[in-house]
């Protein structure tokens, strides 16, 4: 597994919608498919315009897959939602 911190940036008004999908049962089942979601730390900006999540990957491809639109579950409300989004890689020091 390896530790990576996504910094989403989220169209007006669209954190609700962002997070109704993240926390619903299709959201959930893709989201396993590409972490340890027991390991997963998520927060939001005060604004609600930004969410950040450090997450244990084991499946990078799909985790792109999941952000970029190429995943047919995540692409119709990552569209609606996602305005842009970062991802690092972490390591411990």
């Amino acid at each position: 597994m390896k530790d990576i911190l996504v910094v989403g940036r989220l169209k007006a008004g669209k954190f609700d919608k962002f997070m109704g999908f993240m926390q619903s049962e299709e959201g959930i089942n893709e989201r396993k498919k590409i972490a340890d979601l027991t390991k997963t730390l998520g927060t939001v900006s005060p604004d609600k315009s930004a969410v950040m999540f450090k997450i244990a990957v084991h499946d990078e491809d799909a985790l792109n897959s999941f952000l970029d639109g190429t995943n047919p579950v995540s692409k119709p409300v990552f569209d609606e939602v996602m305005d842009s989004y970062e991802i690092y890689g972490l390591k411990k020091v």
